[in-house]
């Protein structure tokens, strides 16, 4: 009798435990009750086009001037082109070495022979524009193919995500999902619902956006495209809080425990078994 009850108590505590730490399925799934045929929301988040980053104070921007004229472009240029093989008079036409220009926290950057030109706010192709409006008596052949790139794009990634950490792309379009399928996607014990996105903003203050990955409207969220060194941390759930607050010491008691009481059960049983 006795045998039975400690395993049926033993089997009970064991099972409150892992119900605990499971999570409904409604917890976890993305874009929950989404029809497809409903028609586009619209949103006064929702932006119309493609993305385009913006430039903002202390950005690291690659502008490159090349052309048929590597006289004309070589002082738009901070290095001299890639050097011609004797051969091959078309290697002029190649593209010089990248480098970069760090933009001030006025939104400036200082370009050969024009000086500053303000950039903050413009996105890559309104930049390009722009030098190209500046550019264009200075060639008599052909417009210069104007090349710009952010250089710095880089979002960190902090919580309950597989793989933590700062993550750098070539593309300045990274949504809030390619962020996290970079850090490896959420662990079980993260929180879809309250995923907390820092953000610095052009005059240096700061913002809180929650974004809920359960919601499907969160493509119409401020921060579902990220920016230059978002901070998106993710927060862990009730299971993982709680299991946070046992140390090594009381992880061990439990464990011994557990195995102290599976000892009992079989040494009641097999006392039974003998009488």
């Amino acid at each position: 009798m006795y045998s039975k009850k400690i395993t049926y108590s033993l089997f009970l505590f064991l099972s409150v435990l892992l119900l605990g730490s499971c999570a409904p399925a409604k917890d976890i799934a993305y874009f929950q009750k989404v029809n497809t045929k409903e028609n586009t929301l619209k949103s006064s988040n929702a932006v119309a086009g493609l993305y385009e980053a913006r430039v903002k104070p202390k950005d690291m921007l690659s502008i490159t001037v090349v052309s048929s004229e590597p006289e004309a472009s070589r002082m738009y240029n901070l290095v001299v082109p890639q050097v011609a093989e004797p051969t091959n008079q078309n290697s002029l036409y190649s593209q010089p070495t990248l480098q970069t220009y760090l933009v001030d926290n006025d939104g400036y950057i200082e370009f050969p022979v024009f000086g500053k030109i303000k950039v903050e706010g413009l996105t890559r192709s309104e930049l390009e524009a722009l030098l190209h409006k500046k550019l264009e008596s200075a060639f008599s052949k052909e417009s210069p193919i104007i090349t710009i790139r952010f250089t710095n794009y880089a979002v960190n990634i902090l919580g309950e995500v597989l793989k933590p950490g700062k993550f750098e792309t070539s593309n300045d379009r990274l949504t809030i999902f390619e962020g996290l399928a970079l850090a490896g996607d959420l662990t079980i014990y993260g929180r879809r619902d309250n995923v907390k996105v820092l953000r610095e903003k052009s005059d240096g203050s700061k913002e809180y956006i929650t974004l809920n990955l359960n919601d499907k409207n969160i493509i119409y969220s401020p921060a579902y495209y990220l920016e230059q060194n978002d901070v998106v941390y993710v927060e862990p759930n009730k299971s993982r809080s709680r299991s946070s607050n046992y140390g090594a010491a009381e992880t061990f008691g439990i464990t011994s425990l557990s195995v102290l009481l599976t000892l009992t059960s079989l040494v009641f049983t097999v006392f039974r078994l003998k009488i």
